[in-house]
């Protein structure tokens, strides 16, 4: 069975404002404790034995968390922070709906991974490819180090072209709005 989710413009706006509300509530809250809160969640939905479309979208939080504890990859300022505010959302259990409830408590989860993956796609493209060279083994850590500076370059260049073609659309937003 398929089911297709068509979010107008006032669904995106709602998921929008909930997540402002979300990383609001959670500024200032430490980076670990963002990241293991993150880390549970992915465990808690397995271990729930949640259906598959909602397991396979959590499963992707693992990317993120990733990104952030990857030694290598050092992703840092403005990167970090819209890395680490995507998670901030996963932090409360008592977002849009409740993950305790049985069967739909993770469901608002899945469709913020689902926006927030999309949103966040100029840095998982650059980390999948940071990952794919790293395991080419290069010969030292200067060749990392180089490809790391080059693949972050483009992950900016890219945010900068993405925020310029929205200034001509819809000024002071990105596609989504959420970062």
């Amino acid at each position: 069975m398929k089911i297709v989710l068509e979010l107008s413009d006032k669904d995106l706006k709602y998921f929008r404002d909930n997540l402002k509300a979300v990383r609001k509530a959670a500024h200032g809250t430490d980076e670990s404790v963002i990241l293991a809160t993150a880390s549970e969640l992915i465990e808690e939905v397995a271990d729930a034995e949640a259906p598959e479309f909602v397991t396979g979208r959590i499963a992707k939080l693992k990317l993120l968390i990733d990104m952030l504890v990857d030694n290598e990859w050092q992703l840092k300022g403005p990167d970090r922070t819209r890395v680490l505010s995507a998670l901030a959302y996963f932090v409360d259990p008592d977002d849009l709906i409740p993950d305790r409830i049985p069967g739909i408590g993770y469901l608002d989860d899945a469709i913020m991974v689902e926006l927030v993956v999309l949103e966040l796609a100029p840095e998982i493209q650059a980390y999948e490819k940071f990952n794919e060279f790293r395991s080419k083994r290069p010969r030292g850590e200067g060749e990392i180090a180089k490809q790391r500076v080059s693949l972050q370059s483009r992950l900016r260049r890219r945010r900068r072209d993405v925020r310029e073609s929205r200034r001509n659309k819809r000024p002071g937003r990105s596609p989504l709005g959420l970062f």
